[in-house]
């Protein structure tokens, strides 16, 4: 790909400022998952409330996404991130000041959701700059902002330990506020921008199966990722941490090793969405839910060693990374005119996938059976499952698309 080609292709000020704005919010956003060690502590929570205080902040983005992205394609990509990052300041402020009780923090983190739902602004903002043939780059740069779950795994614990997970929440503000100061000033609304629409025909959007289809595959990629970066934590410490086994790991260790999942599943999300733009985003997702099924059935396995349980949750966190830019590589092909309504949709029901999977699989069924054996079982057959419904479904879309003549990969 010629790289001097893709960056006069668009606007390249806007896709960084995209960037910044999606990794500055999922910092945010999962942080009650980077700090959950610290928070559970001091409530004594169950293995289910400790699954459902992670999974708060995801169930709030889901439902904020939505608004935002019909938001976005009202008013613009610029002024509904900018709106986003001021509302977002709300619940860090709570965090800080407040949260003293297991209620707040549950409130708190489903405020924090709004920080979630900058997903439906950022990549409208990216997408609307760049041609068909280099959506799958620019939406990959503009989602590798999920990059911010890395930053708050890996200094979220550390400063919990020296300064208290309440001034955590209070030290975030300072980031959130440098990138909206670059946001205001270096953002602009392509000027593809499309008119704004009645709401009765963003409904449209609603009514087209296409649209559940893409949200249910994308509810396995980007819910995987997030629900295992908020989740994960718990998930190393209960069965690595030096509370379980000897010469265990620390909290702070703990996030270390979550960081280097969280950093697969981020990276490689632009590296899927280049992939998808050369060899096809259909065919790709193929290779890759095979590869989240392998992975999921052996993390059912529980390794005796960390290392290799690192191994394998890095391998299919990059794979479900990957997965995120591959779908969203398909979505503006399909939804050109209604990227943010549909982004919002999308996005929501990954979101809620990344709800379901820590608070109705794994922390359930830990509690229920005492291991997470059970919980990687259903999760590796549900992804199984799915990988086989992708197949047919985009037998049907490969034959349609590829009746358009629009020339690019799917």
């Amino acid at each position: 790909m010629d790289m001097k080609s893709f960056k006069k292709s668009g606007h390249f000020p806007s896709l960084l400022s995209a960037f910044l704005y999606f990794d500055v919010s999922f910092m945010i956003w999962v942080l009650c998952g980077a700090l959950s060690l610290y928070i559970t502590k001091d409530f004594g929570l169950t293995d289910t409330q400790k699954a459902t205080m992670v999974a708060i902040p995801t169930l709030g983005g889901s439902i904020f996404r939505i608004p935002m992205g019909v938001l976005a394609d009202r008013i613009g990509s610029r002024k509904a991130g900018i709106i986003g990052m001021i509302l977002t300041i709300i619940p860090l402020a709570w965090g800080w000041l407040g949260g003293t009780s297991l209620s707040q923090v549950q409130a708190l983190g489903f405020l924090l959701g709004i920080a979630g739902a900058s997903f439906a602004v950022s990549l409208s903002l990216a997408s609307r700059w760049y041609p068909p043939q280099y959506q799958g780059l620019a939406m990959g740069i503009a989602g590798a902002g999920n990059s911010g779950t890395a930053l708050a795994t890996f200094f979220g614990p550390q400063l919990a330990a020296t300064m208290g997970w309440h001034n955590v929440f209070g030290l975030c503000i300072i980031p959130l506020l440098l990138v909206l100061i670059v946001y205001v000033f270096m953002a602009k609304d392509s000027p593809n921008q499309p008119a704004p629409k009645n709401f009765k025909d963003y409904m449209s959007a609603f009514k087209n199966i296409d649209t559940w289809w893409f949200s249910a595959f994308y509810a396995i990629t980007f819910g995987g990722f997030v629900g295992f970066s908020n989740y994960f934590s718990i998930f190393f410490y209960d069965v690595y941490g030096d509370k379980t086994v000897a010469d265990g790991l620390s909290r702070v260790q703990i996030g270390y090793l979550v960081t280097i999942t969280v950093i697969a599943g981020s990276l490689f999300r632009p590296i899927g969405g280049y992939i998808a733009d050369k060899i096809g985003g259909m065919r790709f997702m193929l290779v890759l839910y095979s590869v989240v099924t392998i992975c999921a059935f052996l993390v059912s396995t529980m390794p005796s060693s960390f290392m290799i349980m690192l191994l394998i949750t890095s391998v299919m966190m990059a794979c479900l990374g990957m997965g995120n830019g591959s779908i969203f590589q398909l979505v503006p092909q399909r939804f050109p005119k209604e990227i943010g309504l549909v982004t919002g949709i999308v996005g929501a029901v990954g979101g809620f996938g990344g709800f379901f999977l820590p608070n109705n699989i794994l922390g359930p069924l830990k509690q229920a059976t005492g291991s997470h054996v059970t919980g990687f079982i259903v999760i590796a057959s549900i992804v199984l499952v799915m990988t086989l419904v992708f197949y047919v479904v985009t037998r049907g879309w490969r034959k349609a698309w590829a009746a358009s003549g629009s020339g690019v990969n799917y």
